[in-house]
Order: structure tokens, then C-alpha cells, then sequence
């Protein structure tokens, strides 16, 4: 795997392994061709996300084992898709952020400002 950098410009690091997130389920927000929902965001999921996340059709709190998906509940960290957490950010509801574990693709989406005031580590 070719060094990857986070929205910091520095080398990316692991979101979570446990739960094991991302969409190639490796622990970190990296991307690829098929990942149209570009899950390159990492955040550690609050109730408010996951009710409004759950309101807008997508579900993260209800276990997939057929997918091997947990079910995520507050204060799990995850990757998010950048748009919908551009989303919950525009609703008020937008979970906090670890930086150094968001990859910098996510740029394309919102700013860096907006992430840094949504930083866990601030």
C-alpha cells in the first residue's frame, strides 16, 4: 500500500480495528474505484449521528452479519462517507473527527476549518 496522507498532509493512521472499519475493512479511510461513497472521513459515531444517519436511510446501528458489520453504537469510531457527514454537518449533527486518520480526499468535500472544529483531538 502506497503511503497514504491524512487531511494534515502527513502519513494517514488507523481509524479503528475494532470494530474493524473502512471499505476495504483494514482499520483505515482509504478509498478505491468502487467506493462510490468515498468512506474516507474517520468519526466516532454520537447517538445524534446515528439517529439522523438512520432517519436519512442508512442505518448504522443495526448489526449486517452477512456484510460483517457490528452495528455501531456511540463512541465507536468509524468511516464515514464524506458527503453524508457534509450532511450531518449542515443538519447540526456532524460526529466529531480524528484528523490524523482522515484521509485527504475528504478535502474535495468540506474544509479543512470545518473539520478542525469538529476535531476530537481540539
Amino acid at each position: 500500500m502506497m503511503e497514504l496522507k491524512n487531511v494534515l498532509g502527513e502519513k494517514l493512521e488507523s481509524c479503528c480495528t475494532s470494530p474493524m472499519t473502512g471499505y476495504h475493512r483494514d482499520g483505515y479511510c482509504r478509498t478505491g474505484t468502487h467506493d462510490f461513497g468515498m468512506h474516507i472521513i474517520c468519526a466516532q459515531v454520537t447517538s445524534e449521528f446515528l439517529d439522523y444517519t438512520r432517519s436519512q436511510g442508512n442505518d448504522l446501528s443495526t448489526p449486517i452479519p452477512g456484510f460483517n458489520f457490528p452495528g455501531l453504537k456511540p463512541g465507536d469510531r468509524w468511516c464515514l462517507c464524506a458527503s453524508r457527514w457534509k450532511e450531518a454537518l449542515d443538519a447540526g449533527v456532524a460526529p466529531p473527527v480524528i484528523l490524523a486518520a482522515t484521509h485527504m480526499a475528504a478535502l474535495e468535500y468540506v474544509s479543512l476549518s470545518e473539520l478542525k472544529q469538529h476535531a476530537l483531538e481540539a
